[in-house]
Order: structure tokens, then C-alpha cells, then sequence
């Protein structure tokens, strides 16, 4: 079932009850208690925590819709966490100690957390992608004149000169090794301009972004939306590009859980996993109704016209670049958004091994292989008949700077990379 909410001008009661009609006429997309086909999860609950994000809305509708009871699993709880700092302080204590035991999370903190780069080292798995795409780098307007996009090389000499001044630019990302620290990273290396010492990056949690532009604190920064679009409707800033221009279908959050807490309920992880797959598939085709809900105070708290537009391929970049039906889109289900590959963990590591989060001598591939779940989404897959892909490798992928990633020999794609910082 497509969408059947209008945006133009929608309220927030509009949405709330065109979503609730969306969500009482949406057929089941896998059979209901079919869990009940094998063991039944040995638990029925879990703690899950999220960032307000609009790729945080697979949990946040597999809760709403009832899913994790429909997998048995009825009282999952969805807690909103401050930052992704509080998402890592609390996986490490995890639910015994009044954290959380997993959730929506950035792709490489399960990495990081299990190697103790993060925080104290405590096993991690992945058992699922939750998106692809849906990511931005915003600037700000006092940098508008620069007329920077996915090409950043206009901010190579103004970022020397703001030096020179003793002013060094201020670009902000999420976590230190996250996604998003690693698209900004990329797409100034990529116009030779150095991450570690051309400019000053900053920790800053998504949330905040927008008030911290506003406040003058920050020239640009990476982020996950709504923010990006919300900074283009406040008129606080631009978006220079989507992250999925830097690279197309690129892999971004993922349903990450403690392995403890695999490992004790295998049977609980796999129905997290079948209720995520059926509201992934949902919201790939429930895209403003889904808007609707998330956009909730308990969940991302903003006006719903600050999500939908960007999710349903509308994009207005602040700059005078407008762009309908954008293929730089979030997608939650189709072209295998949801599946782990082991590939895109490659690169997550191979870019930390870039920027000196990871000793180079790492073994990448046992790290992968250890903390990557992707035989758990096949066996929740098989279970439901739902197509997997052929292998857990995506193959080589391109970049916008014409630069190749093969996941079967990392160090070459490291070794063409003019900037990096190697430990």
C-alpha cells in the first residue's frame, strides 16, 4: 500500500490521523505468528535505543505497528538516547545495568565498541542494515558565496585563509569513526583538503546541529536527516550535497544488539530481525505516514514538512538548486537496503584504518566476520521466503571522485588515497 497522506500544508493532527488510517488499512506484508512455527523467543523483551533520526523510523514503526508483539515480542521498548556517545555508554552497560541491549546505530559503532576504540571493549553484533542513503553535508551561509557542492574544492582556499586567521573552520559530524565523520571526511579529502589539520572537526550530537549553525559554532557539518533539511527551512544554511551523491546506495545505520544478548536469545534476535524486515517493507511504501508518526514528540519531535519532502525525493538544497523525484533518496527495503553486507563493513573498517581509528595491521575480515550477523537475517529470510541476496559481498563500489572500492583488496584502495592518516 502506497502513501495516502497530502503534504502541502499538513498539520500534525492531519498526519497523525492519515496515518492512523494508512496503518489500519496496510496488509500484513508476513504472516502473523509465524514465529510461531519454531521455538517462540525466550524473551519478550528488549531494550532498543535510537538518536532522532529519521532512519530511526524501522524501529519506531515496528513498535507503533505492533510488530515485535506480532513476533512475539510485546514488550520491546524504543528509548530515545542524547547522542551517540549515550548510545555506546549504554550498550556497554547494557539493560542489566540500566542501559540498552542494542538498537538503531551508526554501521561502524558496533566495530568500534567490540574493539574498545569506542569505549570499554563488549562483543557486538550486526543483524541488519536499516538504510541506505538519506544522509547530507550542510554549510553554512556565511560560506554560501563559496558556492561549494559535491565538489568541495572552493573551500580549500578558504579554509587556508580562515587559518591564516587563526580562525580555523569548524565542520561537524556525529561520532568520532561514524558515518558521518567518514562522508565528511571523504569529501574533503577528495578536494585535497585535510580533515585533521585544514580544519578542526567537532563532535556534535544530530539533534543539536541546527540550533549550533543558528549560534554560529559550526561552518558545515554531516548529519542524517531531518536536520539537513530543516537547516535549508530555517535559512540557517545550504545543503552542499547528499551523501548518496559521494556514493550511490551507500550503507548507513544498522540494527546492532550486544552479542550477549544474541548469543542467550537467538531465537528474541531473529524475531527483531523478521518484525524490522516487515516494517522496513512498510515504510519503503508508507513513506508520509511513516513521516508522520516518527516525527512525534517522543521520537525526532520536528513539524512533519521537515521530513517528508526529502523522503519522498524532494530537494530543495537552499543554494537555488531544486530537485523533484531525487534518486538520492533513504531507502529502507528495496535493492537489499536491509541486508548486512559484509563488503560495505570492509569499507568502514578500511576508513578507519584511513584515519587512524584502527591499527592497519587489523585483521578486517575476521572482524567482520565476528561481529556481522548476516546468517541470521539469511535464516529469518528463508524462514519468510523473502529473497537474499546471492552473497554477502556487494562487489567493488564507485565513488563520485572515480575512486574503487573491492572489498577483496582494501589495501589497494587504501594505497590510492592521496590524504589519510594511518596508526
Amino acid at each position: 500500500m502506497s502513501d495516502t497522506i497530502a503534504t502541502k500544508g499538513l498539520s500534525r493532527r492531519q498526519a497523525l490521523i492519515g496515518a492512523a488510517a494508512t496503518l489500519a488499512a496496510a496488509r500484513a506484508l508476513m504472516p502473523a505468528g509465524a514465529h510461531a512455527a519454531g521455538r517462540g523467543p525466550e524473551v519478550s523483551t528488549a531494550k532498543l535505543g535510537f538518536i532522532a533520526l529519521t532512519d530511526a523510523s524501522p524501529l519506531i514503526i515496528a513498535k507503533e505497528r505492533g510488530l515485535f508483539a506480532k513476533y512475539g515480542m510485546p514488550d520491546v521498548e524504543v528509548l530515545k538516547q542524547a547522542s551517540w556517545g549515550a548510545t555506546r555508554d549504554n550498550l556497554v552497560l547494557g539493560s542489566a545495568r540500566g542501559g540498552i541491549d542494542g538498537g538503531h546505530m551508526l554501521s561502524p559503532l558496533p566495530y568500534l565498541i567490540a574493539t574498545g576504540q569506542a569505549a570499554a571493549a563488549t562483543p557486538m553484533y550486526i543483524l541488519a542494515r536499516l538504510n541506505v542513503n538519506g544522509q547530507a553535508i550542510s554549510v553554512g551561509n556565511d560560506l554560501k558565496a563559496v558556492k561549494v557542492g559535491l565538489d568541495a574544492t572552493p573551500l580549500k582556499a578558504k579554509f587556508a585563509q580562515m587559518k591564516a586567521a587563526n580562525n580555523m573552520a569548524k565542520v561537524a559530524m556525529t561520532f568520532r569513526g561514524g558515518t558521518h565523520d567518514l562522508w565528511l571526511r571523504y569529501w574533503l579529502a577528495a578536494a585535497g583538503i585535510n580533515p585533521d589539520t585544514d580544519c578542526s572537526t567537532i563532535v556534535i550530537p544530530p539533534p543539536q546541529m541546527v540550533a549550533n549553525m543558528k549560534a554560529g559554532t559550526q561552518d558545515a557539518f554531516c548529519v542524517g536527516e531531518p536536520w539537513n533539511g530543516q537547516t535549508v527551512d530555517q535559512k540557517v544554511g545550504f545543503t552542499a550535497t547528499t551523501t548518496s551523491e559521494i556514493w550511490m546506495n551507500h550503507p548507513e545505520k544498522a540494527l546492532g544488539m550486544r552479542a550477549d544478548w544474541v548469543d542467550k536469545h537467538p531465537n528474541a534476535a531473529k524475531a527483531l530481525i523478521a518484525a524490522t524486515m516487515e516494517a522496513q517493507m512498510w515504510c519503503e511504501k508508507n513513506r508520509a505516514a511513516m513521516c508522520a508518526i516518527a516525527a512525534g514528540r517522543q521520537y525526532i519531535n520536528v513539524p512533519i514538512n521537515d521530513i517528508v519532502p526529502r523522503l519522498q525525493g524532494t530537494i530543495d538544497y537552499g543554494d537555488g538548486r531544486k530537485v523533484t523525484n531525487s534518486p538520492h533518496i533513504m531507502k529502507f527495503w528495496s535493492d537489499f537496503a536491509a541486508f548486512p553486507f559484509k563488503s560495505h563493513d570492509t569499507w568502514f573498517i578500511t576508513e578507519n584504518k584511513r584515519w587512524g581509528n584502527f591499527d592497519a595491521s587489523l585483521n578486517t575480515n575476521a572482524l567482520v566476520d565476528k561481529v556481522n550477523r548476516a546468517d541470521l537475517w539469511r535464516e529469518v529470510a528463508k524462514q519468510y521466503g523473502i529473497p537474499a541476496p546471492a552473497t554477502d559481498s556487494r562487489g567493488p563500489e564507485k565513488f563520485f571522485d572515480g575512486k574503487v572500492f573491492d572489498p577483496t583488496n582494501p589495501d589497494a584502495y587504501l594505497s590510492s588515497l592521496a590524504i589519510k592518516k594511518l596508526s
